[in-house]
């Protein structure tokens, strides 16, 4: 991959810190949406749920 990018007349230099800084911040916003909806979840009342049900 890094001699297809180097055709390139802007170069970006590929390196694992890019990768795991990508990863980090995706399992980040993940973490943060799951615990949002955890936190709805557990604080809305069960009974409103089921009587439309």
């Amino acid at each position: 991959m890094e001699n297809w990018l180097a055709s390139f007349a802007y170069r970006v230099a590929l390196s694992p810190g890019l990768f795991f800084v990508g990863g980090a911040l995706a399992a980040s916003v993940a973490a943060f949406t799951v615990s949002f909806h955890f936190i709805k979840a557990a604080r809305s009342n069960p009974v409103n749920s089921l009587r439309y049900e």
